[in-house]
This record gives C-alpha cells, structure tokens and sequence, in this order.
C-alpha cells in the first residue's frame, strides 16, 4: 500500500522563511513536532493507503483537473485554535480557487473510489503539530510577527506518497499536473 496525498508545494523561499520564523515556537514549553520546512505543503486532499497498482489511475484522473492559475496568499504562522491549538499553520487565502481546487479533486478522484470530504475545505500549510499543549505557546505565537509570507501563483499540483519513518515523514512526488 502506498500513502498517499495531492498537495500544492509552497515556494522554496516562501518555505525558508516559514521555517525562520516558526524557530521562535521553540523556547516554547508545549511539545511540538515540526514540519521539515522542505516538506511545508497545502493538502487538497488525503488519499489515504492506496493499492499501487491504482496509482496510475489516480494520476490519470488528476490530469483532468485543469484550472487557470490562481494567487495565493499564505498568511503569518498562527494555531488553529486560539486557546488550545493541535496545529500550527499559515491560514491561505485566496478568492476561493484554492477550495474550488480542491473540490474538483475530489470529484475527479470520486468515481474511484475516494470519498470527498465533507468538512470545509480551510486552505492551510501546515508548520508543526502539537503534541503536548503548554500556554506558554500561546505567548511565542503571540510575539510572532503578523505579516504574511506573501502571494505566490498556483499552476500546479502533485500526487505525493508519504513514507512515515521515525525520524518524520518522507514525501516523494508521483505525479504533477500543470496548468
């Protein structure tokens, strides 16, 4: 089985400087496993374990998605809770082609068995999860500086594998569709 993921991959730079400035997160005493910030992506869509004889499959569905590119905002790094976060992330904004993106995904990939997901769809790329929550984290999330990290334009997407190793996990590109 093959875990699997379709995910838009953030600017490198954009990534970088994610990274720098989630390094403040760290003199928290909250219990936090970071994202490797080459690894800092927006998911469309969990796929979940799939059989790799269906990959090819998955992949050709995809080719259909076919959206203009679009602007995407990746706003400052904030929890997604205000009292008691699980996920520290940058909310992503747009005029909502991200979430179109990822509903024709998701009717793309439905005739084969995925189910599409039922929650709304919140645009977001994840920096670290929260394993063991302290207040003090809401203090260095607080001193984070509320400036976004900029526009980028998004013309593509990637079907992704992710290999969980103990060390974090490992992503590896299957397939990319450009538009």
């Amino acid at each position: 089985m093959v875990r699997t993921f379709v995910a838009v991959d953030l600017p490198e730079e954009m990534r970088a400087r994610i990274a720098e400035t989630a390094q403040a997160l760290r003199g928290s005493e909250a219990r936090l496993t970071f994202v490797a910030p080459a690894q800092v992506h927006v998911t469309l869509a969990f796929l979940g374990e799939v059989e790799p004889d269906r990959i090819p499959g998955v992949a050709t569905a995809l080719e259909a998605v076919r959206p203009a590119p679009f602007d995407l905002a990746v706003g400052p790094i904030a929890g997604n809770s205000r009292s008691s976060p699980r996920t520290i992330w940058c909310p992503c904004t747009d005029d909502g082609a991200l979430a179109a993106l990822a509903g024709a995904v998701g009717a793309a990939l439905e005739p084969l068995g995925f189910l599409r997901e039922r929650r709304p769809f919140r645009g977001h790329a994840t920096v670290a999860r929260v394993k063991a929550f302290h207040p003090s984290l809401l203090d260095r999330l607080a001193g984070l500086p509320r400036d976004g990290f900029g526009t980028f334009t998004v013309d593509r997407f990637r079907l992704k594998k992710s290999t969980l190793t103990p060390q974090g996990p490992v992503y590896e590109d299957l397939a990319e569709v450009v538009f």
